[in-house]
């Protein structure tokens, strides 16, 4: 079985560094680069594991994990700048698995 992984964050370069390394480990990708292209992929496509950043424009990470938690249990990792203790509560709380500061 393929497991299907979903990227989003608005920085390319970081959506292209994650697609090369996790399609060489055998996972199908899918990209988004904001929140609520996100919510429409999750909509179409099985998703396994979503990968996302917190700030992204229009809708940024939270809001598109408290939308996502109306729907799905689909873990997710925040891959995300903001390093703050009060962020990783926050996004803790709103329904990630995980979450990790960048430069990872």
């Amino acid at each position: 079985m393929m497991y299907h992984v979903l990227i989003c964050d608005d920085e390319k370069d970081i959506v292209s560094a994650l697609e090369i390394y996790l399609k060489a480990e055998g996972y199908k990708i899918f990209k988004a680069y904001q929140g609520k292209e996100a919510l429409a992929i999750m909509e179409q496509e099985e998703i396994h594991l979503v990968l996302m950043d917190i700030m992204m424009p229009e809708m940024d990470g939270i809001q598109a994990m408290t939308e996502l938690r109306k729907h799905s249990n689909v873990p997710v990792i925040l891959l995300t700048a903001k390093s703050e203790d009060m962020d990783k509560v926050l996004g803790l709380n709103v329904g990630a698995d995980d979450y990790i500061t960048k430069p990872f």
